[in-house]
């Protein structure tokens, strides 16, 4: 087995050019390609952040950020899908223990998809929850067997409780085909249906234990990796995927731009695109934007994965600073896609380019709510002065 980040990396690079050779065919079909699921999986790359009693690595999430950046690179629908494949174990690894037992047991390998938004609903019953609702954004779903999905408890005369994490079980529920995007198209990020499912104590886990780090599979897992927050990890490798998108549409225009001489009457023919000042200055904005994301990523990963290692608290401060960051990297990463596309002129427009596609890809993570910017910067902001910040954190 590997033993480094490193090494675990490596297996991620050699996958490169299938994952760009696949970019086109994702976005067609509007699902990764199952075989290259598969050959992640073969990989071990949905192991890293498994816990080690169950199969996996537990590996830092800084090595999960440097998977998303170069998967996304080649096709952002891989990254996003593969990356969520990941890191969704640090999520699971919260949940009482018979739940992993039941996700795991059978091999460390399993693809857990997601739906965080409490649009279920939720009654209580002898020994669980009857669980129903529609769950929107399911990435990744054609290949999970399970899906962890947000909803509300709902009792007979009381107001709905706080939002829970249901895990629920691939024949509990279904896929209704609604994703038909202009971005991440790749990802098959569609509905999920439940109807009237029975989910067990075991398998509800609050968001707010969650989102605090203080889960009962906190106390179960040695490796501090389990009692980082929730929203202190996973937005920022969704966020490296417009990162990684840009980075690589950033190497495409730059191979592209030094052969590319003008043919229009307009601006003359034959003359050197790269000796143009416009395209030298927006290929060093879009530059600095992608280098200054990844960088406010890494520091911020790297501040709360040295703070949970060193056993301290990783305070409601810290959290606020980071959703910044995670938000204002995607921000960038939208700005320097967008000064790349605005200068590829008419070969731009066709489908298979890839800075028009992560152009797309990048804005559409940008419509995150965990990663819009308005969203995000105007909560920092309501902390930063004093008052009690409306959003996710």
């Amino acid at each position: 087995m590997p033993e480094t980040p490193d090494e675990f990396y490596a297996r991620a690079e050699a996958l490169l050019p299938v994952i760009r050779a696949e970019a086109e065919a994702n976005e067609r079909h509007r699902v990764v390609a199952p075989s290259l699921i598969a050959q992640i999986r073969e990989a071990e790359l949905f192991r890293i952040m498994v816990p080690r009693r169950f199969g996996g690595y537990e590996q830092d999430c800084e090595l999960a950020l440097r998977i998303a950046i170069a998967f996304a690179g080649s096709c952002a629908s891989t990254g996003w899908c593969a990356i969520a494949g990941m890191v969704h174990a640090g999520l699971l690894a919260g949940f009482p223990l018979a739940a992993q037992h039941e996700i795991w047991d059978a091999g460390p390998d399993a693809y857990v998809c997601g739906s965080y938004a409490p649009a279920g609903r939720a009654v209580p019953e002898p020994g669980g929850y009857r669980l129903s609702g529609t769950f929107a954004f399911a990435s990744g779903c054609d290949h999970a067997q399970w899906a962890v999905v947000g909803g509300l408890i709902v009792e007979s005369g009381r107001p709905p409780a706080a939002p829970h994490f249901f895990l629920v079980p691939v024949a509990d529920y279904r896929i209704d085909d609604n994703w038909f995007t202009s971005g991440l198209s790749g990802t098959g990020s569609k509905n999920l249906v439940v109807e009237g499912a029975f989910i067990p104590l075991h398998r509800v886990l609050s968001f707010a234990a969650a989102t605090s780090g203080d889960t009962p599979g906190s106390k179960i897992h040695d490796n501090p990796l389990y009692r980082i927050p929730l929203l202190a990890y996973f937005p920022p490798v969704l966020a490296a995927t417009a990162v990684g998108a840009a980075k690589g549409a950033l190497a495409d225009y730059v191979e592209m731009i030094r052969v590319r001489e003008t043919r229009g009457a307009v601006a003359g023919g034959q003359a050197r695109m790269a000796d143009f000042a416009t395209i030298q200055l927006r290929l060093a904005d879009a530059a600095a934007a992608v280098d200054a994301a990844e960088t406010i990523l890494f520091r911020d990963v790297g501040m709360v994965t040295r703070k949970a290692r060193a056993g301290q608290p990783i305070t409601i401060d810290d959290r606020i600073h980071c959703r910044r960051g995670h938000a204002y990297a995607t921000k960038l990463a939208i700005e320097a896609v967008e000064a790349l596309n605005a200068s590829t002129g008419g070969n731009g427009l066709f489908l298979h380019t890839v800075v028009q596609r992560a152009w797309r890809d990048a804005n559409a993570v940008g419509r995150h709510i965990s990663l819009n910017w308005d969203t995000v910067g105007t909560m920092y902001g309501q902390h930063a002065l004093g008052l009690e910040p409306r959003g996710q954190y």
